[in-house]
């Protein structure tokens, strides 16, 4: 679904405009009856939230490696 306005509408609803996208809507903003923009809305993101602690056991470190430590000695206190 489409819908088209003039830029001074635009200019003087943008914040209505915005507010009435459903997402997979778009505006199209005229100047002079000629399409110069269009205002997308965003598509939901189905991610999940995060959860603390979801990558545990995901990493193994197989020996302790301390020795790439020793370029950055300078730098420790």
């Amino acid at each position: 679904m489409s819908a088209t306005v003039s830029i001074e509408e635009a200019q003087a609803h943008l914040a209505e405009l915005i507010e009435k996208l459903r997402p997979g809507e778009e505006v199209v903003i005229t100047h002079n009856q000629q399409p110069v923009a269009r205002l997308i809305s965003q598509r939901e993101t189905a991610r999940r939230p995060r959860q603390p602690g979801s990558a545990k056991g995901k990493l193994i470190i197989l020996a302790e490696d301390d020795e790439h430590l020793d370029d950055f000695r300078e730098y420790m206190p």
